[in-house]
């Protein structure tokens, strides 16, 4: 089996899974916070209002770490 590229792209012939298993969201709390997390389908990110943090989802694996949490305005 071929690893995925560094990037975290998928290569053409590989079938897309679903980006994120919803019910992973109640297991998972803000690394920071300990607080509830929000999904966002359409960035691909689970979103903790109270850290105003967004922490990314690459090929379905949320990555929980701040320092790869993108700041939010809201």
């Amino acid at each position: 089996m071929t690893p995925p590229p560094p990037d975290g792209t998928l290569p053409p012939d590989r079938p897309i899974r679903p980006a994120f298993d919803r019910k992973m969201l109640e297991a998972l709390v803000c690394p920071v916070t300990q607080g509830q997390l929000s999904y966002d389908a359409a960035r691909q990110e689970l979103v903790s209002r109270t850290a105003r943090l967004a922490f990314p989802i690459r090929n379905g694996i949320p990555i929980m770490l701040a320092s790869e949490a993108r700041e939010i305005d809201d």
